[in-house]
Protein backbone atom coordinates (compact mmCIF):
# COMPACT_ATOMS: atom_id res chain seq x y z
CA UNK A 1 0.00 0.00 0.00
CA UNK A 2 1.35 3.47 -0.62
CA UNK A 3 1.17 6.63 1.74
CA UNK A 4 -2.22 7.91 0.08
CA UNK A 5 -4.12 4.74 0.34
CA UNK A 6 -3.13 4.11 3.82
CA UNK A 7 -4.20 7.69 4.92
CA UNK A 8 -7.67 7.07 2.39
CA UNK A 9 -8.30 4.05 5.23
CA UNK A 10 -7.60 5.32 7.96
CA UNK A 11 -9.91 8.52 7.06
CA UNK A 12 -12.97 6.38 5.65
CA UNK A 13 -12.57 4.18 8.77
CA UNK A 14 -13.13 7.04 10.94
CA UNK A 15 -16.12 8.18 9.42
CA UNK A 16 -17.36 4.40 9.95
CA UNK A 17 -16.43 4.04 13.72
CA UNK A 18 -18.71 6.91 14.23
CA UNK A 19 -21.51 4.20 13.49
CA UNK A 20 -19.61 1.31 14.92
CA UNK A 21 -22.86 -0.79 15.84
CA UNK A 22 -24.42 -0.24 12.49
CA UNK A 23 -21.71 -0.82 10.47
CA UNK A 24 -21.07 -4.37 12.33
CA UNK A 25 -24.63 -5.29 12.28
CA UNK A 26 -24.51 -4.69 8.15
CA UNK A 27 -21.10 -6.29 7.92
CA UNK A 28 -22.65 -9.25 9.22
CA UNK A 29 -25.98 -9.73 7.44
CA UNK A 30 -24.40 -9.78 4.50
CA UNK A 31 -21.56 -11.94 5.39
CA UNK A 32 -24.82 -14.17 6.51
CA UNK A 33 -26.55 -13.37 3.33
CA UNK A 34 -23.75 -14.32 0.83
CA UNK A 35 -22.75 -17.47 3.10
CA UNK A 36 -25.65 -18.85 5.82
CA UNK A 37 -23.10 -21.67 6.26
CA UNK A 38 -20.99 -19.15 8.34
CA UNK A 39 -23.79 -18.49 11.04
CA UNK A 40 -22.99 -20.92 13.13
CA UNK A 41 -19.28 -20.17 13.26
CA UNK A 42 -20.30 -17.01 15.29
CA UNK A 43 -21.45 -18.67 18.82
CA UNK A 44 -21.36 -15.45 21.06
CA UNK A 45 -23.25 -12.13 20.98
CA UNK A 46 -23.60 -10.73 17.70
CA UNK A 47 -23.63 -6.91 19.32
CA UNK A 48 -20.18 -8.11 21.76
CA UNK A 49 -18.79 -9.79 17.83
CA UNK A 50 -19.59 -7.01 16.17
CA UNK A 51 -17.68 -4.67 18.40
CA UNK A 52 -15.23 -7.09 18.76
CA UNK A 53 -14.86 -6.50 15.06
CA UNK A 54 -14.58 -3.21 14.31
CA UNK A 55 -11.86 -2.66 17.65
CA UNK A 56 -9.57 -5.03 15.76
CA UNK A 57 -10.18 -3.30 12.47
CA UNK A 58 -9.71 0.07 14.62
CA UNK A 59 -6.11 -1.42 15.31
CA UNK A 60 -5.18 -2.70 12.07
CA UNK A 61 -5.99 0.51 10.48
CA UNK A 62 -4.15 2.23 12.85
CA UNK A 63 -0.65 0.39 11.93
CA UNK A 64 -1.28 0.27 8.72
CA UNK A 65 1.61 2.36 7.93
CA UNK A 66 3.38 0.01 10.13
CA UNK A 67 2.28 -3.25 9.65
CA UNK A 68 5.17 -4.60 11.68
CA UNK A 69 4.04 -3.44 14.85
CA UNK A 70 0.89 -5.79 14.47
CA UNK A 71 1.55 -9.05 11.63
CA UNK A 72 2.23 -10.85 15.37
CA UNK A 73 -1.30 -10.03 16.59
CA UNK A 74 -2.56 -10.93 13.04
CA UNK A 75 -0.85 -14.18 12.66
CA UNK A 76 -2.17 -15.59 15.85
CA UNK A 77 -5.51 -14.22 14.60
CA UNK A 78 -5.35 -16.33 11.84
CA UNK A 79 -4.18 -19.26 13.69
CA UNK A 80 -7.21 -19.09 16.22
CA UNK A 81 -9.44 -18.62 12.97
CA UNK A 82 -8.75 -22.34 11.82
CA UNK A 83 -10.18 -23.34 15.62
CA UNK A 84 -13.66 -21.95 15.17
CA UNK A 85 -13.61 -23.51 11.69
CA UNK A 86 -12.75 -20.83 9.71
CA UNK A 87 -11.68 -22.23 5.74
CA UNK A 88 -9.52 -20.58 3.28
CA UNK A 89 -12.72 -19.65 1.14
CA UNK A 90 -14.06 -17.57 3.96
CA UNK A 91 -11.61 -14.88 3.50
CA UNK A 92 -13.21 -13.81 -0.26
CA UNK A 93 -16.76 -13.53 1.41
CA UNK A 94 -15.36 -12.04 4.47
CA UNK A 95 -13.70 -8.96 1.82
CA UNK A 96 -16.86 -8.49 -0.52
CA UNK A 97 -18.76 -8.18 3.15
CA UNK A 98 -16.52 -5.48 4.11
CA UNK A 99 -16.33 -3.39 1.02
CA UNK A 100 -20.01 -3.68 0.97
CA UNK A 101 -20.42 -2.74 4.17
CA UNK A 102 -18.02 0.41 3.51
CA UNK A 103 -19.79 1.17 0.53
CA UNK A 104 -23.06 1.43 2.52
CA UNK A 105 -21.94 3.53 5.35
CA UNK A 106 -19.68 5.89 3.34
CA UNK A 107 -22.11 6.59 0.52
CA UNK A 108 -19.92 9.33 -2.07
CA UNK A 109 -17.06 8.99 0.17
CA UNK A 110 -16.75 5.26 -0.98
CA UNK A 111 -14.52 6.27 -4.33
CA UNK A 112 -12.92 4.38 -6.34
CA UNK A 113 -9.92 5.04 -4.39
CA UNK A 114 -11.20 4.16 -1.52
CA UNK A 115 -12.56 0.56 -2.66
CA UNK A 116 -8.94 0.08 -3.86
CA UNK A 117 -7.19 1.24 -0.65
CA UNK A 118 -9.56 -1.18 0.89
CA UNK A 119 -9.32 -3.51 -0.79
CA UNK A 120 -5.88 -3.80 -0.54
CA UNK A 121 -5.97 -3.03 2.90
CA UNK A 122 -8.01 -6.37 3.92
CA UNK A 123 -5.70 -8.35 1.51
CA UNK A 124 -2.84 -7.84 3.27
CA UNK A 125 -4.23 -8.18 6.16
CA UNK A 126 -6.24 -11.50 5.00
CA UNK A 127 -2.51 -12.91 3.67
CA UNK A 128 -1.33 -12.58 6.55
CA UNK A 129 -4.06 -14.31 8.38
CA UNK A 130 -4.07 -17.31 5.63
CA UNK A 131 -1.04 -17.82 6.05
CA UNK A 132 -0.02 -18.44 9.44
CA UNK A 133 -3.35 -20.19 9.22
CA UNK A 134 -2.12 -22.67 6.97
CA UNK A 135 1.43 -22.92 8.86
CA UNK A 136 -0.94 -23.94 11.94
CA UNK A 137 -2.51 -26.53 10.47
CA UNK A 138 -0.28 -28.07 8.25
Amino acid sequence: MNPEQIDLVQKTWRQVQLIGDTAAELFYGKLFSLDASLRPLFKNDLKDQGRNLTAMISVAVHWLGRPEKIVLAVQQLGRRHVAYGVQPRHYEIVGAALLWMLEKCLGEAFTPEARTAWAAAYGMLAKTMQDAAACASA
